[in-house]
């Protein structure tokens, strides 16, 4: 029994496996058919063999890819690579980038693969993602110049597409120096250009900078030396650093040389980078750092002034030699190093003698101590204002690029000062001499323009006297006060800049006659006056102390009751008249309508104006002048003349109500007056 129970236990165990077997292998039935470079390999039987790839009870499908693609397994263990670098719960799910079952045309490298690693274009694929930064020339490359496999359908065993290339530049270049350098290509060459070198750490040594910049590597590092560039990263002792002398020849005394580089804790050869750094250009560079202290070394101390100054001031740039540019000079000689400013100016004279410090004081040129007392020497000693002004406002350079100017200086006021007066008193200089400052000084003194040495006589200096009204009036009136000053510092304006030329009294005042007296006829002088002085005078122009013809200045003589009327009877006075305005109005006229009434109701008129005069007298106005044979159309004969003139001319009544006399129009026959019937005669007397 118990034998029989074991069998049956076993023949039950092992139809149950033999089922989950089948079963197994029907779960385990290919999806579809596989890429092309799986159908290839033998261990996949193409794409029949689940468990290659798949893993079988005690591995997994990543541990099955794994033992295929070795060289991913190393970048998974070793962090780097692409596979390296991703996160590994992800990089090891290798199904999620790399499908299969698509068919042989599949890619499993796809452009998905990349985009689920964070690469979104595989052409521009950054390689420091892998640790190697691809630049310059290597950027302009295909993928397939180094990866040759990159576009290939299908791989062969053993190949790969991207994987196995080294960063060695020698794995892919040619070594030109065939093995003899001792230190990696990227330590003097960039991915550039072959032929642009550089040194790669070389600052830890000199500083490949200014005049080193350009210096090629053989000239240091010449072949077969000590320095050679094949011996630059041996494994074995490097030669001791050296100094610039060991390459560059000084031009220095060596004391001057050593004091400096003991100060700075150097050895006597090493004394050149307390003045020189790498950055110079050459070793005349402005920028060479020389303390006050080391230059003492020379036996010329830069004490004041020459502690301010540059060293290009005293060591010409512009001179090849070095001892022409570094001579021995003595601090108390100024003339050794520097050029007379003044052009020679002070060579001969009451200041010929002497050094520069005559004037100068040692330490600086500025400001000079040329005083007052020294001045006095010259030709014009200062005083007053003058003491005031600064020297280079009568000491100017008066050509370009010529010193300025302390000799020859005019002494007159004229020689510095613009004149004020715009040449108005060059002609009217009424002195026999002039004084030795010149002709300013007549009137002004150094202690200003406004201070004036003398009164100032107008009438002498310009011609024209103030008088009567003119004395009561301010100097503003005529010469009006600037806003500001002009050119020449003066304020008190001038009569032509208010009112134009001097042309008499009608420069200043308005002529209120129109220009009556001034047409032609008119005498333009009385008794050697002119303009409004023919008649007026300064003290009022109410006054006519000449008197007035009226007939020759109007035209029209005053005679007869004319010449018993006064002024305003013709002119009527104007009310509270302007300055400069007349007193008494124009006359209307002179013709005698304009001031008398017509007495005949314009029965003589013609145009519209009667002449009286053509029959009264302008000075007896009652007297007839009229001949009735020659002035009427009716002459008397003897009949009529004995008759009075009212009898034939009767008083009516005209337009306006006035009664006047008939004089026109009457009739000039005998019916008109004497009629046939005493009724009609009567009727005509009466109208």
């Amino acid at each position: 029994m118990k034998l029989g129970g074991a069998k049956l236990w076993l023949t039950t165990c092992s139809l149950a496996l033999v089922v989950l077997m089948a079963v197994v292998d029907v779960d385990r039935a290919s999806p579809g058919p596989v890429s092309a470079v799986h159908a290839r390999l033998a261990a996949i039987e193409g794409g029949q063999s689940c468990s290659a790839c798949h893993g079988g009870w005690f591995t997994s499908m990543t541990e099955a890819c794994l033992e295929c693609h070795e060289r991913i397994a190393e970048q998974l263990a070793d962090r780097r690579g692409l596979h390296g670098r991703l996160e590994p719960s992800f990089a090891a799910g290798c199904a999620s980038c790399h499908g299969e079952h698509h068919g042989e045309s599949f890619d499993i490298v796809n452009v998905r693969s990349f985009a689920l690693a964070g690469v979104a274009d595989p052409l521009a694929f950054d390689h420091e993602r892998i640790g190697w930064r691809m630049h310059g020339r290597h950027t302009e490359l295909g993928c397939v110049a180094c990866h040759e496999n990159a576009r290939a359908d299908v791989l062969e065993a053993g190949e790969s597409r991207f994987l196995g290339l080294s960063q060695d530049c020698a794995s892919c270049h040619q070594d030109p120096h065939e093995g003899r350098m001792q230190i990696a290509c990227a330590s003097c060459h960039g991915q550039t250009a072959w032929d642009e070198l550089f040194a790669l750490g070389h600052e830890r040594h000199v500083p490949l900078v200014g005049g080193h910049a350009d210096v090629a590597c053989r000239t240091c590092h010449g072949a077969g030396g000590a320095h050679a560039l094949e011996t630059l990263g041996a494994n074995r002792r490097r030669p001791a650093g050296r100094t610039c002398a060991q390459c560059h020849d000084s031009p220095h005394a060596r004391d001057f040389t050593a004091f400096p580089a003991r100060m700075a804790g150097l050895g006597p050869d090493a004394g050149c980078v307390v003045c020189h750094v790498p950055e110079h250009v050459t070793w005349r560079q402005s920028a060479a750092g020389l303390t006050p202290g080391q230059h003492a070394f020379t036996g010329f101390a830069l004490d004041a002034p020459h502690d301010a100054a540059a060293c290009a001031d005293c060591h010409a740039a512009d001179e090849p030699a070095f001892q022409a540019r570094h001579p021995g000079r003595d601090a108390a000689a100024c003339s050794t190093c520097h050029q007379d400013p003044h052009g020679g100016q002070f060579h001969s004279g009451p200041f010929g003698t002497g050094e520069c410090t005559a004037c100068h004081a040692a330490t600086a040129f500025t400001p000079h101590r040329f005083t007052a007392e020294m001045h006095a020497r010259a030709r014009l000693p200062l005083d007053g204002r003058h003491l005031e002004a600064q020297c280079e406002s009568c000491h100017t350079i008066q050509t370009p690029g010529a010193p300025r100017a302390f000799r020859g200086i005019g002494a007159t006021c004229e020689a510095c000062h613009a004149d004020a007066h715009r040449g108005f008193f060059e002609d009217a200089v009424r002195e026999d001499e002039t004084p030795p400052h010149g002709q300013c000084a007549l009137c002004h003194t150094t202690e200003g323009f406004a201070a004036a040495a003398r009164e100032f006589d107008h009438e002498l200096w310009t011609g024209f006297s103030v008088a009567g009204a003119h004395a009561e009036e301010g100097c503003a009136s005529c010469h009006p006060s600037l806003p500001r000053r002009d050119d020449a510092g003066r304020r008190f304006g001038f009569v032509e800049d208010r009112f134009g030329p001097f042309e008499g009294c009608v420069t200043c005042h308005a002529d209120p006659h129109g220009g009556l007296f001034d047409a032609a006829g008119l005498p333009p002088q009385i008794a050697g006056r002119a303009d409004c002085a023919r008649c007026h005078v300064e003290t009022s122009f109410r006054s006519l102390p000449y008197g007035f013809d009226h007939g020759t200045w109007t035209g029209f003589a005053l005679r007869g009751g004319h010449a018993a009327a006064s002024c305003s009877d013709c002119h009527a006075p104007v009310r509270a008249p302007e300055p400069g305005q007349r007193s008494q109005g124009a006359a209307n006229g002179s013709a005698c309508s304009d001031c008398h009434p017509d007495p005949h109701a314009g029965q003589f008129a013609r145009g519209g104006d009667t002449d009286c005069a053509r029959c009264h007298a302008s000075n007896r106005p009652a007297f007839l002048a009229f001949d009735h044979d020659r002035d009427s159309r009716f002459r008397l004969g003897e009949q009529h003349a004995h008759l009075d003139c009212a009898a034939c001319h009767l008083p009516f009544a005209s337009t306006t109500g006035a009664e006047v006399v008939r004089f026109r129009p009457m009739g000039t026959e005998c019916v008109d007056c004497h009629g046939v019937q005493e009724d009609v005669l009567i009727r005509r007397r009466r109208k």
